[in-house]
């Protein structure tokens, strides 16, 4: 096989990620598991080798590498064990400053993002009234003068107490009075440590440690020069951060899927039963083997959306299927983990148990798999909308 630049390159990624992973080994994160814990010191790691900021251009003190390789970083914290999600925002929620803010705005934030004296990890959209639909958000953006007052409540608001900075969607002119229903809507970078008191952050007790919260906005200033892009056009602004985000929560779960894979052959290999290793049945080996060539199949088709991605060209098809494909292939090796590892999967010190919950939540999230499956059966397939 040929090795070209840029898959030594690639290769190079992956091994320096998985260095740094192996300074945090699953005794770390079961440990943060059972607190309900923020990985701050991961994330620092992360942080300090450069790794959260390699979607930033040099100019602004990132790697100016692209979608591809983000997808790889995530995609080996995930493998080693760990859980990119505790900082993967900080990847995809930057994105709408980078196409769509001021080159002051970019100089303004960019530098202090990429170095880490500021967090840009929570992203404000998700309503608990509107859930899915958008348009239907009902915080609102009041401009006075020279600020906009922001009133309104989001959910599953991920590390919002771990974030500097929020990028927050509001309507800026009731839906009444647009044409289009994803018009009026408008993109705000607010300074959460600014306005602390006018933020009320509550925690969200989940299945799974993901530091998700809600919180209630009444009367936030934000500044009229934190405006991203045009007001009224954040709609548009948000749909290309989803493509990101996407292709990113894809990387992920294939890092998940491959976990499992890698526990599965590892146990079943030494695991002996009726003096025989278990992975000599087919009852056992075939889920494994079934389940890694999803995950590869599903691989494929990140690869494709991020591609696409870095091209500038449209992915949003890709990117959804990538995020299906993924979840749903990792979704099956996790149960498949589970069957191998019979009684002890369900111990938490195999570690199992909590990646088979980790795991799950991509199959709701960041968008349920049931609207991308209308998605492609509306928009690729041309068939009626379903909703």
């Amino acid at each position: 096989m040929l090795m070209t630049q840029t898959t030594l390159d690639h290769d190079l990624i992956r091994s320096s990620v998985r260095a740094l992973c192996e300074r945090f080994p699953e005794s770390y994160w079961r440990e943060i598991d059972e607190k309900k814990a923020y990985p701050t010191e991961f994330i620092k790691a992360l942080t300090n080798d450069g790794w959260l900021s390699v979607l930033i251009p040099e100019e602004y003190g990132g790697a100016g590498l692209g979608m591809t390789e983000a997808g790889i970083i995530l995609e080996e914290i995930n493998r080693s064990g760990g859980n990119a999600g505790a900082g993967h925002a900080q990847m995809y929620t930057m994105g709408a400053l980078l196409r769509h803010g001021s080159e002051e705005q970019k100089q303004r934030f960019l530098p202090d993002i990429a170095s880490g004296a500021k967090r840009l990890q929570a992203f404000g959209i998700t309503e608990p009234t509107a859930g899915s639909d958008t348009t239907s958000i009902t915080t609102v953006a009041e401009r006075k003068g020279d600020k906009y007052i922001l009133n309104g409540q989001k959910i599953w608001t991920s590390r919002a107490e771990h974030s500097d900075l929020m990028m927050i969607l509001a309507r800026t002119t009731p839906k009444h009075l647009v044409e289009k229903k994803t018009d009026g809507l408008s993109l705000f970078l607010l300074d959460m440590k600014e306005q602390a008191d006018k933020l009320d952050i509550r925690p969200i007790d989940t299945m799974i440690n993901h530091a998700t919260t809600e919180v209630f906005i009444e009367n936030a200033e934000v500044p009229v020069e934190n405006l991203i892009g045009e007001e009224g056009n954040g709609f548009r602004y948000v749909l290309g951060g989803m493509n990101a985000e996407r292709i990113l929560i894809a990387s992920e779960s294939i890092g998940d899927g491959l976990y499992f894979v890698d526990k599965s052959v590892q146990y079943a290999n030494e695991r002996i039963v009726f003096n025989r290793q278990i992975g000599q049945n087919q009852g056992v080996q075939f889920p494994i083997a079934k389940g890694y060539m999803d995950i590869q199949a599903a691989k494929l088709m990140r690869d494709r959306a991020a591609e696409l991605f870095d091209a500038g060209e449209n992915c949003g098809s890709e990117a959804n299927m990538a995020k299906y494909l993924a979840s749903e292939a990792t979704w099956r090796t996790a149960n498949a983990a589970m069957d191998t590892y019979g009684g002890y999967g369900f111990a938490t010190e195999y570690n199992i148990e909590r990646k088979f919950r980790e795991a799950r939540l991509f199959i709701v999230a960041p968008v349920t798999n049931n609207l991308i499956v209308s998605y492609v059966a509306q928009h690729i397939l041309g068939l009626p909308r379903s909703f």
